[in-house]
Order: structure tokens, then C-alpha cells, then sequence
């Protein structure tokens, strides 16, 4: 695999659970210490060698872009697709189809903030193999997709199982490495008992299709911001490494 330069995170939802705080703001923009939470995601991806990221965005849209044609990324040039519909994590990876181009890329949710050598780490997994997802050990899977491995490669994903049934403590940590071959999974997906197109289903298809899908296992910081609870970790995260 080339030199993966190229990110796409997703920004377009509210956040809902983070409740009256995204009111006027949409959650990747949430402060930590002095810049938004996209912002410190954007800059761990320069540090491992990203030079162009598309964010997509939704709600609020113009309060991202107002942000960063104020204080652009130091390295990165930023663009910009909008998903007219929230309809899913998978109708929202579909809109990076023109900027992937033949390149394999990033591809990561603006809530998911994590340590720069862990994009460095998953670049490297990638290589040989079809995708690449990161992996996070978790007491039960069960809220998130339960990812069976054998010799480092995923043999199965089951979106949040029942409690207590998931025999892997394998969580899918939100983060892969595409290739444009995605796009062909993507186009395949239907729409999810949720009512929603699933980014998931694109990465269980092209495991069911027996493509090398490699895992790459989390160590260090990761925290999905999801909650208002995580924001002082998220924050103590950021100070620390500044």
C-alpha cells in the first residue's frame, strides 16, 4: 500500500448525547482547552503524515468552516463535503468517493480522538491487506461491533451483540485504513433495521467476501467523546501533550 496521505472524518451529526451542549455547536467543534476537538484530531493526523482531510459535515456546517479559514491546520489542507441527510455513517463515507480518488485513506469519525502513532501504527497494518480497522479490548462488546481475529486478520463483526453472548473482547474502534474498493461495498449496503445506512455493513461485506482485513489493536488513549462525562478526559488528554 502507498503512503496514505489522505484522511476523512465524519462531522456531520449534532451529537446528540451530548444534550444542550451541541445546541449551537456541533459536537467535533466542542472545546478542549483553547481549540475544537476536530482541530487536536486534525493535528495528530499531520503528525503521522496526512496532508489532506475532508471533513464532512451536516449540522452547523459553517461554524467548521468558518473555524478553520481562521486558523488552517499547519500542514493539512482542509475541504469540505456536505451530507444533505443524516441518514448514516455509510451514506456519509460514500461522499468521499471524488476526493480518494485511486488512494487508499483514512477514515475516522470527528468524536474519536486518539494518540498520533496510532494512525502511524494502522498505516502500517495496512499494508498487504484489502482494509485495515483498529480494535480496542473492552470487558463486552456489546455496545459497539464485536471483531473476531485469527492471526491478526478479522474473521467476523457482529454489530452490537447481546450482552453477554460476544466470545471476543474485541471493540471496533472507529478508525481504518480504505481502499477504494470500499466504495464498491458501500454501493452495496441496504438500509439498516435502525433506518440508517451503516459504514459496518460496508466492512462486513468485504470481510464475508474473504478479503484480507487486517487489525491493528489499540494501546494508549482512545476516547469516543460521545458523552459529556468524556469531555474532562478528552480534555486532560490535549493538555497533556501539548
Amino acid at each position: 500500500m502507498q503512503t496514505v496521505t489522505k484522511a476523512a472524518t465524519l462531522a456531520a451529526g449534532r451529537g446528540t448525547r451530548m444534550k444542550g451542549l451541541t445546541e449551537d455547536c456541533p459536537k467535533p467543534m466542542l472545546p478542549l482547552g483553547d481549540r475544537p476537538m476536530l482541530a487536536h484530531q486534525i493535528e495528530r493526523m499531520e503528525a503521522a503524515g496526512v496532508t489532506e482531510v475532508l471533513v464532512v459535515v451536516g449540522y452547523k456546517a459553517e461554524m467548521v468552516k468558518d473555524y478553520f479559514a481562521e486558523n488552517p491546520p499547519a500542514i493539512a489542507t482542509v475541504s469540505y463535503v456536505a451530507q444533505p441527510k443524516q441518514d448514516g455513517t455509510g451514506s456519509a463515507a460514500m461522499l468521499a468517493r471524488d476526493f480518494a480518488g485511486a488512494d487508499a485513506f483514512l477514515m475516522t469519525y470527528g468524536d474519536i480522538l486518539v494518540e498520533s502513532d496510532i494512525y502511524s501504527e494502522l498505516f502500517a497494518r495496512a499494508d498487504g491487506a484489502e482494509m485495515a480497522i483498529s480494535v480496542k479490548w473492552v470487558d463486552d462488546p456489546y455496545q459497539g461491533g464485536a471483531v473476531y481475529t485469527e492471526n491478526d486478520r478479522v474473521t467476523k463483526i457482529i454489530e452490537k451483540p447481546p450482552k453477554g453472548t460476544s466470545t471476543t473482547h474485541w471493540n471496533n474502534a472507529g478508525i481504518y485504513v480504505f481502499r477504494p474498493s470500499v466504495f464498491d461495498a458501500l454501493d452495496r449496503i441496504e438500509i439498516s433495521p435502525r433506518g440508517e445506512y451503516e459504514l459496518t455493513d460496508a466492512v462486513h461485506d468485504i470481510v464475508n467476501r474473504g478479503f484480507p482485513v487486517a487489525c491493528y489493536q489499540v494501546e494508549g488513549f482512545w476516547r469516543d467523546v460521545g458523552r459529556p462525562e468524556d469531555l474532562p478526559h478528552a480534555a486532560d488528554f490535549v493538555k497533556s501533550q501539548d
